[in-house]
C-alpha cells in the first residue's frame, strides 16, 4: 500500500510496538502476541492486529509473531534498516545534551553537524562536534546531503531556520522549538514540547 493511504496515527503506533519488541527481546522473548503486545502498550489486540494487516501478515494463526521477524519488517518499514544522518541547529543546552546523547546510534540516527548564530558559542566544541555557523548551513547540508534536521532554537527564530532548512535540502524537522512551523506541506515536522504533554496529563488530573 502506497504511503499516503495509511493513517498517519498507525504510523505514529508503529515505533512504540517496535520499542517493546525490543524490549521483549531483550528480555530472551523469541516470540509474542497481539494480545501481549497489546497488555504491554495498552492497546487493543484488535488494533494492533488491524495496524500490522496495513502492511502485510507477520504472524501465523495460533503461533502469533517471531519477535526477531517483526523488528526486521518494523524497521524495514520505518526506513529505520540504515542510518539517517541529522543536522541539529541549536547549541544551546538542550541542543548540546542532544549532541552528546548516546541513544540515537543503535536505533538508525545520528548527529552528524551542529550549528548556532552566536559568535560566543561558533567554533567550540560540544562532544565531538565543532559548532559550525548558521551562515555556513545550506551548503554544509547540501555538500552531506542530510534529510533530517533537529531544531532547538528561541521561539522567534525557528520559523526562519526552518525555511533555511528547506532550502538546504532537509525534508524532515523535529521541533523543540514552542512554535508551529509553516513550512510546505511535503516537509515531514514532528513538535516536542513539554508543556504540552504536561496540560494534556493535567486535564485528567483530579482537583
Amino acid at each position: 500500500m502506497r504511503p499516503e493511504l495509511i493513517p498517519d496515527i498507525v504510523v505514529g503506533r508503529l515505533p512504540r510496538y517496535l520499542q517493546t519488541l525490543h524490549k521483549m527481546a531483550r528480555e530472551g522473548e523469541q516470540t509474542t502476541s497481539s494480545q501481549e503486545l497489546g497488555a504491554e502498550l495498552g492497546i487493543s489486540a484488535a488494533q494492533i492486529r488491524k495496524d500490522l494487516s496495513f502492511f502485510g501478515g507477520f504472524g501465523k494463526q495460533g503461533t502469533g509473531y517471531s519477535i526477531a521477524y517483526l523488528v526486521e519488517q518494523l524497521q524495514e518499514i520505518l526506513k529505520i534498516n540504515q542510518v539517517w544522518d541529522i543536522a541539529l541547529v541549536g547549541a544551546g543546552n538542550l541542543g548540546k545534551a542532544i549532541a552528546q546523547y548516546q541513544g540515537f546510534a543503535n536505533r538508525g540516527f545520528r548527529v552528524v553537524m551542529i550549528f548556532d548564530n552566536d559568535p560566543a558559542v561558533v567554533g567550540t566544541q560540544v562532544g565531538k562536534f565543532t559548532v559550525q555557523n548558521s551562515t555556513e548551513m545550506v551548503e554544509a547540508i547540501r555538500k552531506v546531503g542530510v534529510k533530517i534536521a533537529m531544531l532547538t532554537v528561541p521561539a522567534s527564530a525557528a520559523q526562519k531556520v526552518a525555511e533555511t532548512l528547506v532550502e538546504a535540502g532537509i525534508r524532515a524537522i523535529l521541533n523543540y522549538s514552542p512554535v508551529a512551523l509553516n513550512l510546505p506541506v511535503q516537509i515531514q515536522v514532528e513538535y516536542i514540547d513539554p508543556i504540552l504533554q504536561l496540560q494534556h496529563m493535567t486535564y485528567y488530573l483530579g482537583a
